[in-house]
């Protein structure tokens, strides 16, 4: 896509006190504003709340953003919240690029102005990332549940064992003509002497 084309959001969260106690969250996002591309930059308490969601929503549809970026906790946590948002607002779920502001900048950095200045470079990065984004669709395919365990020792045997009684097909390949590996090397295993084949 064109770079004219490109019209990005960049949402800062507070994430109540968690950010907003270290980081200058509305510092951040009035920088935001001087960013290549970014159209409309905002900073809200809480934007994985219902709120902030429509907030992102109402601005994609009235703004025609095409790619958004949200500065707030790990993506582990919320990108499936922000990317079903972006979705139900009608863009591809894919032009969403977070920066993990919380744990990588507010939980870390004691200083306010450095960890203020970190979270800039991070949303930096973001959006310079996201306007690079393409648009990707998801798929299924079938797979069949089985799993390869390669060497067939104490571990593997017990690997396979787990697997298979989680109802998973198993192979286990081990390159000598026997299982068992250093184990079955040994006459008698401590402390109860039991024979260690």
């Amino acid at each position: 896509m064109n770079r004219s084309k490109i019209k990005t959001g960049v949402y800062v969260c507070h994430c109540g006190t968690n950010i907003a106690a270290t980081v200058d969250v509305s510092n951040v996002a009035e920088f935001a504003r001087s960013l290549d591309t970014v159209v409309l930059s905002r900073d809200y308490t809480y934007m994985c709340s219902d709120p902030g969601q429509d907030l992102i929503k109402k601005d994609i549809q009235e703004h025609g953003l095409n790619r958004v970026v949200v500065a707030s906790c790990s993506p582990l946590m919320h990108e499936p919240t922000f990317r079903r948002a972006c979705q139900e607002a009608g863009l591809n779920p894919f032009f969403v690029q977070m920066a993990n502001i919380r744990e990588h900048c507010s939980w870390v950095i004691d200083d306010r102005q450095q960890a203020t200045n970190k979270a800039k470079s991070m949303v930096t990065a973001a959006v310079q990332r996201v306007r690079r984004h393409s648009a990707l669709t998801m798929r299924q395919v079938e797979m069949t549940p089985s799993a390869l365990v390669v060497g067939g020792g104490i571990a593997g045997i017990e690997s396979a064992l787990k697997l298979a009684d989680a109802g998973k097909k198993v192979y286990l390949v081990e390159r000598e003509a026997s299982i068992g590996g250093h184990m079955s090397q040994l006459y008698k295993t401590f402390p109860t002497l039991d024979c260690a084949a």
